[in-house]
């Protein structure tokens, strides 16, 4: 099992943003993941949020080992050519250590602020459909054309293509039959948060419960599509599930909770880096030590 942080863009990059990417690299840390929007829920609605990619370049630009990437991009305000474009520059930048966190997307405020009406289940889940397969070919093809229902592409041209081949990984967020097809179809990775009916009235149990569906659903997806379920990393989106902070009050208490999810089949954990005074709040030398010893206990 890996573990992986999550790092809200918040922070003014020489104000203490440059150093907390890097502290997550000396920490020992997988990745460190950003959410790609273009601002979030409240509490922070009404402050300081910085775009994804550009966050993500400085972060390639001042580590050297950590694998960065998005947790997770959608279509809500991104066209395929356009991103691959901007995912080719920085996997090239990082040199080779970007993943791809993707999902279909939600009616959060992304959803109208290019001024449209929010999409409806159906509309998201088709537009993903779409979205996710174009951007796979604009990722390993020099040249795209696409003629498509909701995006379009006339001789995109993405040469030299990504460092990592033959493109860098996609993590796809997904847990309906349409999303999950489409991770066992194109990812490298399957990402989710949990059941998001059971974050205020859930135990724990309901929780692992529900998970193990999931996995059990994708598992039929990557035999309805011919594929080996073991060739998909399974990452675990945490803060989201009843056990809420929990997980981070002490290193015995995530120990617990990465073991339950490891039986489970999960191969990453995602803890967000701590926050105060939000639903991220966690005390930093318990994170810390977390990130530095939690793994080898459990595999003590």
């Amino acid at each position: 099992m890996r573990l992986s942080t999550v790092i809200l863009p918040v922070q003014r990059w020489h104000a203490g943003g440059r150093e907390k990417w890097q502290h997550a690299e000396a920490l020992g840390f997988h990745a460190a993941y950003t959410y790609d929007h273009l601002s979030w829920r409240v509490p922070f609605r009404d402050g300081p949020w910085f775009g994804a990619i550009p966050t993500l370049t400085a972060a390639a630009a001042a580590t050297s080992r950590l694998r960065l990437g998005t947790l997770v991009t959608s279509p809500n305000f991104r066209h395929p050519v356009t991103l691959a474009k901007e995912l080719i520059s920085l996997d090239d930048i990082s040199g080779g250590r970007v993943t791809l966190g993707i999902g279909a997307g939600g009616n959060g405020f992304d959803a109208t602020a290019l001024g449209q009406e929010p999409w409806t289940p159906r509309e998201r889940a088709d537009r993903f459909g779409e979205f996710l397969p174009l951007l796979d070919r604009l990722l390993t093809e020099g040249a795209v054309s696409h003629e498509g229902t909701h995006y379009s592409a006339v001789e995109a041209r993405n040469v030299p293509g990504c460092v990592q081949r033959p493109r860098l990984p996609f993590a796809v967020a997904a847990t309906g039959p349409r999303g999950l097809r489409l991770a066992a179809r194109h990812g490298q990775a399957w990402v989710t948060t949990g059941d998001p009916k059971l974050f205020e009235d859930g135990t724990p149990e309901q929780s692992d419960e529900a998970l193990r569906g999931q996995a059990e659903k994708l598992e039929k997806a990557c035999a309805d599509v011919g594929r080996d379920p073991r060739e998909l990393d399974r990452i675990l989106l945490t803060g989201f599930t009843p056990d809420r902070s929990r997980p981070l009050e002490s290193v015995d208490a995530f120990v617990d909770f990465a073991g339950r999810q490891r039986d489970l089949g999960f191969t990453e954990l995602v803890i967000h880096w701590p926050i105060a005074d939000t639903p991220f709040a966690a005390d930093q030398p318990v994170f810390e030590r977390i990130a530095t010893e939690a793994l080898a206990q459990l595999d003590a």
